[in-house]
């Protein structure tokens, strides 16, 4: 095909055409398997209204070998045994489309054909029938403005992202026990999504005075990836902190979970600006109904189901969440039997050592179902009288990043001490035993394996790992962040060194940063 393209489009492109070419997108093209189109309508081209007997090859009968369909005429021919070529040299009819991804093809020119027309035809076309489908769009096509085509030319220099690039790996000043703040900070520009909101320039400032910490996070991405080499001075940050919160002012050491939380609820309600709203004018898919990019990436739904023990009536509620706090063996909350896994099983691709403890044990207790008792009952709307009850946490819908906080530091009215615990962790990690859909699979907190297929949208890769050292009274933060498939590195305030995968899995493990492997378009 010439760079100018097809001529032999303008032949076709006469009368209904446009029509024409819907209906046999609509029909033939988006409209599923091949078992689907069988019992579509067929429509000829006497006024496309006869109906053609079935969509396979007029030749061979067979619906598979590459079908593609005259775009001048109902005939629907093989592409592989060259029964659409046949038709199109004794017809004359040159033009056919691809009943599988949609291609136009040019028997004269023998090739796919591109032509804007059809290509915008195709598109409406598709998005409709994933609207009847009800997945919505899979993607977004994304063309560049023409200043961003200017800015291209007049910025010919790229920088490159190697496997060994370390752009993006930047230590931070510690401002006086503030290792809590810069092991977060650490975490939040080494989590994807969040990388590219901030780099793609997304965020617009609603807020008057200059104290909007989405702006100064916003400022941090560009320090961390410019490619600087010296650590970093996030006084300002620290200052937005304790403007923004103020049960974290001051020089002493703060817990970094409660900074975390604090520092996604401050950059949510500064992200107001940023919030997305599709055409209907529908509030967002998750429990906290904003799609800001803070509840994009890290809000959950935690399901809580409370079972009556008199009537077995449910009451159920969904909450928002940001991250998941497990309780640990050690603690003055008796933890719940260990998994099945003493025998050197592996689950969840954790091995199990006699008497250790791993997440996915930690997950199962959080998950198992709890007996309330008599002095915590509830009125049933059922019985309509206070009864006992049990209740059950499930994972009503994942967060494309999940948090896991391991209560290492116990509080109460005599004890305060941290727990030392040690919690195997692993670099993949798959949470369908825990969603609610999975519940009838699970007997009183124990999972049992299924041989279905594996939900891959369930499906976690660890990416950062916080850790504390030392004691309650004194201790130390540092992190372990992922920069590229299999590469670790540690941060320690301002020294990055390189870490291995054993180092990570080794750690002790405060706050555990997973990112979905796939994600769904909405």
């Amino acid at each position: 095909m010439s760079p100018a393209g097809c001529s032999h489009v303008n032949g076709y492109k006469v009368d209904n055409w446009k029509q024409n070419l819907r209906v046999i997108y609509q029909c033939f093209v988006w409209s599923g398997t091949a078992e689907t189109r069988r019992r579509k309508v067929r429509q000829s081209d006497a006024g496309w209204t006869e109906l053609a007997k079935s969509c396979v090859c007029h030749m061979c009968g067979a619906h598979l070998n590459r079908l593609h369909s005259c775009l001048y005429c109902v005939f629907f021919g093989c592409f592989t045994k060259k029964h659409i070529h046949e038709h199109a040299k004794n017809k004359r009819h040159n033009l056919a489309i691809d009943l599988l991804y949609g291609g136009i093809y040019c028997f004269v020119c023998q090739d796919y054909i591109y032509d804007k027309d059809m290509e915008q035809i195709a598109k409406e076309e598709q998005r409709k029938a994933w609207k009847l489908q009800g997945i919505g769009e899979k993607y977004t096509t994304w063309e560049p403005t023409k200043r961003e085509l200017e800015l291209l030319r007049h910025n010919p220099k790229r920088r490159k992202i190697t496997t060994n690039c370390t752009i993006g790996l930047r230590g931070l000043i510690n401002l006086g026990n503030t290792c809590f703040m810069n092991c977060i900070v650490q975490a939040l520009t080494h989590t994807p999504l969040l990388r590219d909101f901030f780099l793609s320039d997304r965020h617009k400032c609603e807020m008057q005075s200059n104290s909007c910490l989405v702006c100064e996070m916003s400022q941090l991405f560009q320090e961390f990836y410019s490619g600087h080499r010296s650590p970093h001075i996030p006084f300002r940050l620290l200052h937005l902190v304790w403007t923004h919160a103020r049960h974290l002012a001051g020089y002493e050491q703060q817990d970094a979970h409660e900074f975390l939380i604090a520092a996604l609820d401050v950059l949510h309600r500064h992200c107001k600006g940023d919030t997305i709203r599709d055409d209907n004018g529908k509030k967002a898919n998750n429990p906290n109904h904003c799609n800001c990019i803070i509840d994009q990436i890290f809000t959950g739904g935690l399901q809580s189901d409370v079972t009556c023990q008199v009537c077995h009536g449910v009451s159920t509620t969904i909450d928002p969440f940001w991250d998941i706090s497990l309780d640990l063996p050690g603690s003055s909350t008796p933890f719940w039997p260990l998994s099945p896994g003493g025998d050197g099983s592996t689950v969840n691709g954790e091995s199990h050592l006699s008497g250790s403890t791993t997440l996915t044990d930690c997950l199962r207790r959080f998950t198992r179902p709890e007996h309330l008792g008599s002095s915590a009952k509830i009125k049933c709307g059922g019985c309509h009288s206070y009864q006992e009850s049990t209740k059950q946490l499930t994972m009503k819908k994942l967060p494309i990043v999940a948090c896991f906080h391991l209560k290492r530091f116990e509080h109460s009215a005599k004890l305060r001490r941290k727990i030392t615990t040690y919690v195997s962790f692993p670099l993949e990690l798959d949470m369908t035993p825990f969603m609610a859909s999975s519940k009838e699979s699970r007997m009183n907190g124990q999972y049992q394996q299924t041989v279905d297929v594996i939900n891959n949208d369930n499906k976690y890769s660890l990416f950062a790992v916080v850790n504390h050292q030392g004691t309650l009274e004194s201790g130390h933060y540092t992190s372990f962040i992922r920069q590229h498939k299999d590469q670790w590195f540690k941060c320690d305030d301002a020294i990055i060194t390189k870490a291995s995968i054993k180092d990570v899995l080794d750690s002790e493990g405060y706050l555990l940063f997973y990112h979905k492997q796939f994600l769904e378009y909405e």
